[in-house]
C-alpha cells in the first residue's frame, strides 16, 4: 500500500520552519508497512495544492495533508480540498463547542474567525483536536483515505497516534510491516563505520542496513519488513549482534535515547557525580546534561568561564599557566577539570577549552582546536581534538566527546 505526504505552509517553502512532520509521518507509516513514494511541499495557495491534491490520488491510495487548518484566510486547506472533492461543509457542533471550550479555559471568549474551524465535510470522520482549534478528518475519495493534519507537531503527533492509526490498523488488511532498529555511534567517522560494515550494508530487503551520517554522531539503522514486529525483531536482533561486536563500545544508545540520558544512566548506576568547566562550548555540555529529568542527582555544578580571566578568578587557573601556554591548550584544560571537580566535591569533572570559530584560529592553533580533561581522584587525562565545521558544529562536537569520555570512564 502506497501512501502520499502533502506539506502546507508558505512558511516551509521559505524555510521559516523545519518539515519534522513529514519525517514523522513517513517513519510512522512505514512502522504499519505503508510505503511512502513521495513527499511535497506547497504554499498557501489553492491552485497548486489542488492539483497536488489530483496528482497524489492517482499515485498513493493514503493522502495525508499537514497544515493550513487554521482561522485564517491563509488557511486554505479546508476550502480547496472542499471543491477539489465537491464536498459539502456542515457545522460541527461539538467541534464548535469544544473550539468555544478552548478560549474559555484561557478566559477568553472565542473569536468569530475561528467559527469557520467547525465546518468540516459532510461525510468525514472528525478527528478531535485536543490541543489546539483545528480538528483534523479523513475522507474517503473511490476507495481512497484523504487524511487532514494540523500542521503544529504538538496537535499533529497526538491526533495521529491517537485517531489515525487506530483507523487505519482497523480499516486496512496491512499483512506487513516495517520494524526499524537504530544503533547510535560517537567517536568514529562515517568511512571508518562503512569500511566495517560493507558487508550489512549491501544486504537486500526485507533486511537492511543503512548509515546515516550527523554531525556528533553516526546511526546504523536496521530496517525488517515482516508479517509482525515479533518475526522483524529476530531478524533486526541477528544483525544487531553482528554490529555490536565489531563496534563494541563505541556504540553509546539505541532509537531514540540521546548520549546524555545514557550518561546519567552510568552515572546513576555507578551512584558518581559530574562537574564541568566549560569554555568553548559555552555551557552546552551543561545544558544538555541538565536537559534530562532527574539529572540534579548526578549533576552538581557547571561553570562556562569564558574569557582568561574568568579562568583565572572562577577556576584558579594560574596566570602563569595561561601566559606560557594559552588559554587553548593541554594545561588549561586539565587544571580546569581538576579544580572544578574540587571545587563542586565531584567525583568526575570535565574542562573544555578550544577554538569555535569562526576567526581566532592561527597556524599553531587553528579552528577547531579542542582539549578536553576529564578529572578524577586518581588521575587527570586530557585529549586533543581537531573538529571540523561551523562555530556551533565544532560547539557540538565538543560536547559530543566531552560526555561520550565520561561513559567511556565510567564503563572502564
Amino acid at each position: 500500500m502506497k501512501a502520499e505526504i502533502i506539506s502546507i505552509g508558505t512558511e516551509i517553502l521559505l524555510g521559516h520552519i523545519l518539515n519534522t512532520n513529514a519525517s514523522y509521518l513517513s517513519q510512522k507509516l512505514a512502522e504499519l508497512g505503508i510505503d511512502v513514494y513521495f513527499q511535497s511541499t506547497v504554499g498557501d495557495n489553492p491552485k497548486r495544492l489542488s492539483f497536488l491534491l489530483r496528482q497524489a490520488l492517482k499515485r498513493a491510495e493514503i493522502i495525508i495533508t499537514t497544515g493550513g487548518l487554521g482561522p485564517t484566510i491563509d488557511d486554505i486547506t479546508l476550502e480547496t480540498i472542499t471543491q477539489t472533492f465537491h464536498c459539502r461543509l456542515i457545522l460541527r457542533k461539538k467541534i464548535l463547542s469544544q473550539i468555544e471550550n478552548h478560549f474559555k479555559k484561557r478566559g477568553l471568549k472565542m473569536p468569530s474567525i475561528n467559527k469557520r474551524q467547525a465546518y468540516l465535510p459532510e461525510n468525514a470522520y472528525v478527528l478531535e483536536n485536543k490541543i489546539g482549534t483545528a480538528p483534523g478528518f479523513i475522507l474517503r475519495k473511490d476507495k481512497k483515505l484523504l487524511i487532514v493534519l494540523p500542521g503544529p507537531p504538538s496537535e499533529l503527533i497526538p491526533m495521529f497516534e491517537e485517531k489515525v492509526i487506530p483507523f487505519l490498523k482497523e480499516k486496512l488488511k496491512i499483512t506487513e510491516i516495517i520494524f526499524t532498529r537504530t544503533l547510535k555511534i560517537s567517536g568514529l567517522c562515517e568511512s571508518e563505520i562503512a569500511e566495517k560494515i560493507k558487508d550489512l550494508l549491501k544486504l537486500k530487503p526485507p533486511l537492511t542496513v543503512g548509515i546515516y551520517a550527523h554531525p556528533q554522531e553516526i546511526e546504523l539503522k536496521i530496517t525488517a519488513k515482516a508479517k509482525n514486529k515479533e518475526i522483524a525483531l529476530r531478524g533486526i536482533s541477528q544483525i544487531e549482534s553482528v554490529i555490536r561486536k565489531r563496534f563494541g563500545e563505541y556504540i553509546f544508545g539505541k532509537d531514540e535515547e540521546t548520549l546524555e540520558e545514557v550518561v546519567g544512566r552510568v552515572l546513576t548506576k555507578k551512584r558518581k557525580t559530574l562537574a564541568v568547566a566549560e569554555s568553548c562550548s559555552g555551557g552546552l555540555i551543561a545544558h544538555r546534561l541538565t536537559n534530562v529529568p532527574g539529572s540534579s542527582h548526578y549533576f552538581i555544578s557547571g561553570i562556562v568561564a569564558y574569557s582568561q580571566k574568568e579562568k583565572v578568578r572562577l577556576l584558579k587557573v594560574p596566570v602563569e599557566v595561561i601566559k606560557k601556554y594559552g588559554a587553548v591548550s593541554k594545561e588549561v584544560a586539565e587544571i580546569m577539570a581538576k579544580n572544578v571537580r574540587k571545587m563542586a566535591k565531584a567525583d568526575i569533572g570535565i574542562g573544555v577549552t578550544g577554538i569555535a570559530g569562526p576567526k581566532g584560529g592561527s597556524s599553531d592553533k587553528p579552528v577547531g582546536l579542542v582539549y578536553i580533561g576529564i578529572s578524577t581522584e586518581n588521575k587527570t587525562e586530557v585529549k586533543e581534538y581537531r573538529f571540523s565545521g561551523e562555530r556551533f558544529v565544532i560547539k557540538l562536537k565538543a560536547s559530543q566527546e566531552a560526555l561520550d569520555i565520561v561513559r567511556k570512564k565510567l564503563l572502564r
